[in-house]
């Protein structure tokens, strides 16, 4: 069994008993058995662990982890401390240091965000070694689509950050009447450029948490390093 706490067992109980979520946790252990795959099997859902839906304030959406060693531990974006920072990461932190002020940090892991509240949620969760994309085709769309509208309909005031295409299709998902979308380019090199900076996300999120009388999110991670 699986235990996320935090609210999250009694919210996603019903999709860890589907049929679809069963036939992904087979496919899963024998890829675990037969292939090297990211994060490790204990660090897939880190992304619930570390983020209670009590405490949820914003979701920022990836794609699928990093696929290369040592990288991926379940937060999207994320890379575990001493780690090089991928280009999307370092244009992140290009875009919060042009929007608030803050100095880039040299760590790229943002576990802090997510003891603040800002869901790293993935759209795949998982991933072959050296092969992007590898897992998007095994059922986690399905899964995290539902996750996705499970936090539209129990939660109120949630900012969702949809960064590039593959996220931005997930607006339908979302009520806007209830939560806060922000769209923009993904961080990526090819197209950060096109919108990403200065879309000013990390201003906006805290302005619309203010405004709802939510603790607005520490970007600053220049003291974890």
């Amino acid at each position: 069994m699986i235990a996320l706490g935090g609210g999250w067992d009694e919210l996603l109980a019903p999709l860890f008993a589907d049929e679809k979520y069963l036939k992904i946790r087979e496919f899963l252990k024998r890829e675990y058995s037969e292939q090297v795959v990211y994060p490790d099997m204990y660090e897939i859902y880190n992304c619930f662990k570390l983020t209670p839906v009590s405490n949820l304030k914003a979701v920022i959406l990836g794609q699928d982890p990093y696929h290369e060693p040592n990288q991926a531990h379940g937060l999207c974006f994320s890379v575990k401390k001493g780690v090089a920072l991928p280009p999307s990461l370092k244009n992140i932190y290009k875009e919060f240091e042009s929007d608030l002020g803050i100095k880039q940090p040299s760590c790229g892991d943002l576990t802090k965000w997510a003891k603040q509240g800002v869901l790293l949620l993935n759209t795949t969760l998982t991933v072959r070694e050296h092969m992007a994309n590898s897992h998007s085709k095994c059922g986690w769309a399905w899964f995290t689509d539902e996750v996705i509208k499970m936090i539209s309909k129990n939660t109120q005031n949630c900012v969702f950050i949809l960064w590039g295409g593959n996220a931005r299709s997930k607006v339908k998902l979302i009520d806007e009447s209830k939560h806060l979308i922000l769209q923009s380019a993904h961080p990526s090199p090819l197209s950060a450029y096109n919108g990403f900076f200065g879309s000013k996300c990390f201003s906006k999120t805290n302005d619309y948490l203010k405004l709802h009388k939510k603790d607005p999110i520490n970007w600053d991670l220049n003291d974890i390093q």
